[in-house]
């Protein structure tokens, strides 16, 4: 198949190894700061924010460049509050009408949720994402997209850190299931919701777990099957550390 696509030179510049070290560490710094809030203020957010904070998510790749989301704001009250409510009648049947499993529920404990979410009425803003699992066209066929979750997924992972970025908090609220969103927010049939962002301040006082991120040695490994632990050495099975070994919920 030819090629006859325009291309353009990518403008790119060359930092000496200094430079990215210092660009490295400083945004490694201020990421390590970055927590999920389950705690907002009610104070006003400009809405323009909000639209470059989806800008920037939306600059992330995705299979075929089909870009397969869709960012729905929320800011009416009554609507949040409709939110609320639904989402709270489906993590009232997960929590306490048996649908979690015993294990999940001792899994999310250190993290101290429970069915109540107040924070979809509180935060300023609500943020939708859904994923795109087909495309229509003007002649009302379908086309698939490719790699949806994927891409969605590393869409949502950057719509965190310009949150983080832009001195606001978020948290990625996935109630089980999520049909409702659908439905309050009128989407169409090849649309499916990912993930709820609220977005805004934290509220005076606001609290979070004492937990901790995995080391550097429990998450990587060399390819040439070294484990990057101090000693080198690699378990029998090449897994390299074991997964839970010294860590704490990340949540």
């Amino acid at each position: 198949m030819g090629n006859d696509h325009p291309f353009i030179e990518y403008p790119f510049r060359r930092l000496d190894i200094d430079e990215m070290h210092r660009r490295a560490a400083a945004f490694h710094e201020a990421l390590r700061t970055r927590r999920s809030i389950r705690h907002f203020a009610p104070d006003p957010v400009p809405r323009d924010l909000i639209d470059r904070l989806i800008e920037t998510a939306a600059t992330a790749p995705s299979g075929a460049n089909r870009q397969p989301w869709t960012w729905v704001v929320i800011g009416r009250p009554d609507l949040k509050r409709r939110i609320r409510e639904a989402a709270e009648n489906e993590e009232h049947r997960n929590y306490a009408g048996g649908r979690f499993p015993e294990r999940w529920l001792q899994a999310l404990d250190p993290l101290g949720t429970d069915w109540q979410k107040p924070y979809l009425e509180t935060a300023p803003w609500l943020v939708v994402c859904f994923r795109q699992d087909y495309r229509v066209l003007p002649d009302g066929r379908h086309e698939n997209n490719y790699y949806v979750n994927e891409s969605v997924g590393i869409a949502c992972g950057l719509f965190i850190v310009a949150v983080h970025q832009a001195g606001l908090v978020t948290l990625p609220h996935t109630p089980s299931p999520m049909g409702f969103l659908s439905r309050l927010l009128g989407r169409p049939d090849n649309e499916k919701p990912y993930i709820l962002f609220p977005v805004g301040y934290p509220a005076s006082g606001a609290r979070v777990p004492d937990i901790h991120k995995k080391t550097l040695a429990e998450i990587v490994q060399d390819n040439d099957g070294r484990s990057s632990s101090p000693s080198g050495e690699v378990p029998a099975d090449g897994t390299g550390p074991a997964a839970g070994a010294g860590s704490r919920p990340t949540g």
